[in-house]
């Protein structure tokens, strides 16, 4: 067995372990606490992460991690892996589905391998920038080749107005087949498995989109930052089925003054 399909065996136990800490808490009784940043965390972030990093630094002792809610450990490994337990916090804590556990693995700053990992539902996509995989079986982002009939995803509306140009994300949003707001790293989850062809996201950390790099690449789709520019090195990501892509971009980067 390669080391590839070593390490995606490995991702898949961080998952289980993690979901299995979920689970317990969905739609449970639980305490809520703001980070300083005002966003909210829960005991199920933070228990899923300690796990995850527990079994990392027995079955890698070298290699390094990088986790929303733990911070950094062994930060000049070569092996990277970057955590976020409840990438969705807020769906959490509604009761919703569209959140999940995203795990990366990157190599010198590159990912290669990205898991988004849907607890509850007990959803398993991984990919590896090459193939994506979705409980064992081959996902692929759906033929898309008109703006008109896409849809469009996004986390949420006001983040783009206080991030990005607003006005040029409502007129792509007007020239789409259907605008949703089923966001955080279930809509790329959605575009990878072929049921949507845009997702946006106009602020994003790093434990935010390493491993949706993987995914979206190995299943045939494109993604890059608001600016089209390589996702890894962004702060934003726009995630597409492909062929509209640039398209994409384009309109979503347009300044007002450009159609005088």
């Amino acid at each position: 067995m390669s080391e590839i399909n070593d390490l995606k065996i490995f991702c898949k136990s961080l998952a289980d372990e993690s979901g299995e800490i979920i689970r317990r808490y969905f739609r449970t009784n639980i305490s809520i606490e703001n980070k300083p940043d005002e966003s909210p965390v829960t005991i199920a972030d933070k228990s899923a992460e300690e796990k995850m990093r527990e079994i990392i630094m027995k079955e890698f002792p070298a290699h390094g991690i990088i986790g929303e809610e733990f911070g950094n450990h062994n930060e000049g490994a070569e092996y990277q892996w970057v955590l976020d337990p409840i990438d969705g916090t807020k769906s959490f804590i509604c009761g919703t589905v569209t959140f999940g556990t995203l795990i990366a693995l990157t190599k010198n700053g590159q990912p290669i391998l990205g898991v988004i990992n849907q607890p509850v539902l007990k959803e398993f996509l991984i990919g590896d920038n090459s193939i994506a995989e979705l409980n064992g079986k081959k996902v692929n982002v759906r033929a898309c080749s008109k703006i008109s009939d896409a849809i469009l995803l996004s986390t949420d509306h006001l983040n783009i107005e206080q991030y990005q140009n607003i006005n040029a994300f409502e007129k792509l949003m007007r020239k789409v087949k259907y605008y949703r707001m089923w966001g955080d790293c279930y809509g790329y989850y959605l575009v990878a498995t072929g049921y949507a062809d845009i997702m946006v996201d106009p602020i994003m950390n790093a434990w935010d989109l390493m491993a949706l790099v993987p995914v979206i690449r190995g299943a045939g789709g494109t993604i890059t930052d608001y600016n089209g520019n390589d996702p890894v090195k962004g702060n934003s990501i726009i995630a597409t089925s492909g062929v509209i892509h640039n398209e994409v971009v384009n309109i979503l980067n347009k300044k007002e003054s450009d159609d005088r």
